[in-house]
């Protein structure tokens, strides 16, 4: 499983997202372009959280057993259940969005194992540096395939 905190994974990533535009189609699911790349902001504001964030029950009760998911080399399914605070119903502007994810992604990336992920998920726990930057990977990658790149 390839690990965003790599610098060649981090540069595929950007080059990835430089591809989509506002017109980009979804082969699946609910989102648009958009609203997918304002979702990846949500998931990069909980490694770079500067304070825990609170676990959900449901992580308390199966987090553990699903966490080997989140960074195996097996893709993730189409049309997972996402957590309510993850969900992007309304419209977003494309170009906003995707200079945010960027910045999220870089401060990711430079921030390094060290400095990211220092609390644990709210679903899945504790994880090391080297889970938290394959499932950061495995999170994008999933979402640039669902749009196509």
């Amino acid at each position: 499983m390839k690990n965003l905190y790599d610098q060649a994974v981090y540069e595929e990533i950007g080059t990835r997202i430089q591809l989509l535009s506002n017109q980009t189609e979804r082969k699946w699911g609910k989102m648009n372009v958009a609203q997918m790349l304002a979702h990846c902001c949500e998931a990069f504001k909980v490694p770079l959280s500067n304070r825990p964030m609170k676990r959900m029950l449901l992580g308390y009760l199966i987090g553990g057993l699903l966490k080997s998911k989140l960074y195996n080399e097996s893709p993730w399914k189409r049309n997972l259940p996402t957590a309510p605070n993850f969900i992007i119903k309304e419209q977003r502007d494309f170009e906003t969005e995707k200079k945010r994810l960027l910045e999220l992604i870089e401060a990711f990336y430079t921030r390094g194992p060290q400095n990211s992920g220092l609390y644990p998920h709210p679903l899945f726990g504790k994880l090391n540096s080297e889970q938290w930057g394959k499932s950061m990977y495995k999170h994008m990658d999933h979402h640039l395939q669902q749009f196509g790149v």
